[in-house]
C-alpha cells in the first residue's frame, strides 16, 4: 500500500530497520505507539513542534479555525497578523509570503534571486539540504570521501534519479566554513551569481555549528559581489532563538526562508527578506502561487504557536537552552566516563551524537570521513526499548521542546548510559 510504510523514505527502513515503529497519539514530550509504549520525544517531528505535541493553545487555536472555516483562499486578518508577528522577531523580514514546505519557500527564493539579479547560477554547500527541488538537490547525502574530490573542486553528485538533465548545471557546490573556498569560487564566476544559499547550522550532517567568521564573511563578500544572500531557516527558524540564526549570528540576509517550527505541527513555511527583493513577487514580476498558501488553519496554528513562544520575554527560548545544556552536559560524562569514542554537538536546543575518534565534526567531509553512522543507528534503537525516541540517521539532529522537562532528562540519560553500556561490552 504505502512505499516503505510511510509517505517519506526518512521515515522507514533506511532509518528504523525492517519495519518503523507505528505511533498512535503523543502530548506534551511524549509519544505512544499502537501497542500502548510510551516514549520520550526528541525527534518532534524532525523539529516541526517547538511547543511538543497538543499544545493546548494550538488545539485551541486549530479547533477554532476548523469550526469557522479552515481555508478560504482569500486574504485573510490572521495572514496579515502572522506577518506582522515574523516582523517583528525577524531580522530584515520588511516583506513575507506563505507557502507550504520549506521546499517551496527555497523555489520561490532561488526564483526571485534569479529574477531580481537577472543572473542563471545559484551556490550551495556540500552537505547542506534545502529540500527535494532539482536545482539544489545535489552533495547532502553522506557519501565515500573519495568520491567526492578534492575540496578545491568539489565533484557535483546529484542526490536522486529523475532530476531535469540541466538542473544542476546552474548549481554551484562549495565546501562549507572554508570562506577561501568561496572567495575562490565567487571570484571564478563573476558576474554569474545570483544568489548563495545557506543553512545558518549545518543541520542534515548533525548538528554543526558554522566556522567563527564564516557567515558574516560571506555576507559581506555577497554584498560587495551584488550577490543576493539567502539564509535557509527552515531547520533554525523559530528554535534556536526568536530571530533564528539571524538574531543568533547577527546576520542581515537578503532573503530568509522558513519551514518547520513555525506551524507547530500543521504545513507552514515562508519566505521573508528585504522590500527592494521581496516586491518582484507582485503581479507580473516573479510568480509565485498555491491554493494552500498561508491556509487559514495554518496560520492560526501559527499564531498560537509564535504567542506562546515569545510570551514572558521569549522564556520558551532561554528553557530550551537550559534543558539543551543540562542533556548535553550529562552525555558529555557519560562518553568521558566509558573513554570517550563519542561526542555530542548542539547549537541550543538542536543536538547529536556523533561516535567518533574526533573532537569534533566541522563539515560534510568530516561527517562522511570520520562518522560511525552505523553505531549511532544501533545505539538508538537501543534507546527504543528503553523508552526514549530518536531519529535513527546519524545526519539528522534531536530537539528539545517547551514541553522537555529536567525529568525528561534525566531519564534520557540514564538510557543513553545504558546504551552505551549495551554497546561498549561494559
Amino acid at each position: 500500500m504505502l512505499i516503505e510504510g510511510s509517505s517519506s523514505s526518512s521515515r522507514g527502513p533506511a532509518n528504523f530497520g525492517q519495519c518503523p515503529i507505528f505511533m498512535e497519539r503523543a502530548r506534551g514530550s511524549r509519544i505512544y505507539d499502537v501497542d500502548g509504549n510510551q516514549y520520550i520525544d526528541w525527534m518532534m517531528a524532525f523539529g516541526a513542534l517547538p511547543l511538543g505535541h497538543a499544545h493546548p493553545e494550538v488545539i485551541e487555536a486549530i479547533g477554532e479555525a476548523a469550526a469557522t472555516g479552515a481555508h478560504f483562499a482569500t486574504a485573510t486578518v490572521v495572514e496579515l497578523e502572522v506577518a506582522a508577528m515574523i516582523q517583528k522577531m525577524v531580522r530584515n523580514a520588511e516583506r513575507v509570503r506563505f507557502a507550504n514546505t520549506g521546499t517551496e519557500a527555497v523555489m520561490a527564493a532561488i526564483r526571485l534571486a534569479r529574477g531580481v539579479t537577472g543572473r542563471p547560477k545559484i551556490l550551495k554547500f556540500e552537505g547542506h539540504y534545502h529540500g527535494w527541488y532539482d536545482d539544489v538537490l545535489v552533495s547532502s547525502n553522506a557519501l565515500p570521501v573519495a568520491a567526492l574530490g578534492l575540496r578545491s573542486d568539489p565533484v557535483k553528485i546529484a542526490d536522486s534519479s529523475g532530476l531535469n538533465r540541466t538542473a544542476l548545471d546552474d548549481t554551484i557546490v562549495v565546501p562549507w566554513n572554508d570562506l577561501s573556498a568561496l572567495e575562490r569560487t565567487v571570484e571564478n564566476h563573476p558576474g554569474q551569481i545570483a544568489a548563495i544559499i545557506t543553512e545558518g547550522v549545518m543541520a542534515n550532517m548533525g548538528v554543526i555549528p558554522p566556522a567563527e567568521g564564516f557567515l558574516l564573511g560571506l555576507e559581506k563578500l555577497a554584498r560587495a559581489s551584488g550577490i543576493l544572500f539567502i539564509l535557509d531557516e527552515t531547520v533554525t527558524g523559530f528554535r534556536i532563538a526568536p530571530g533564528g540564526c539571524q538574531e543568533l549570528y547577527k546576520l542581515s540576509p537578503d532573503l530568509v526562508t522558513f519551514g518547520k517550527a513555525l506551524g507547530c505541527g500543521l504545513p507552514v513555511a515562508a519566505l521573508a527578506g528585504r522590500a527592494a527583493v521581496m516586491d518582484a513577487l507582485e503581479w507580473g514580476g516573479v510568480l509565485h502561487y498555491g491554493t494552500h498558501n498561508g491556509s487559514r488553519i495554518g496560520m492560526f496554528a501559527a499564531r498560537a504557536n509564535l504567542r506562546v513562544l515569545t510570551r514572558d520575554h521569549n522564556a520558551s527560548f532561554r528553557h530550551t537552552w537550559k534543558m539543551a545544556e543540562r542533556l548535553c552536559s550529562g552525555f558529555r560524562d557519560l562518553a568521558r566516563q566509558r573513554g570517550g569514542r563519542a561526542i555530542i554537538q548542539n547549537v541550543g536546543p538542536m543536538f547529536q551524537v556523533f561516535f567518533t575518534d574526533r573532537q569534533a565534526i566541522r563539515d560534510y567531509r568530516d561527517f562522511c570521513q570520520h562518522v560511525d553512522r552505523a553505531a549511532f543507528q544501533r545505539f538508538v534503537l537501543s534507546l527504543f526499548p528503553r523508552g526514549v525516541y530518536a531519529s535513527p540517521s546519524a545526519a539528522l539532529h534531536s530537539i528539545v521542546t517547551l514541553a522537555h522537562t529536567e525529568q525528561d532528562v534525566d531519564e534520557t540519560l540514564k538510557a543513553m548510559g545504558q546504551g552505551l553500556n549495551a554497546m561498549w561490552g561494559e
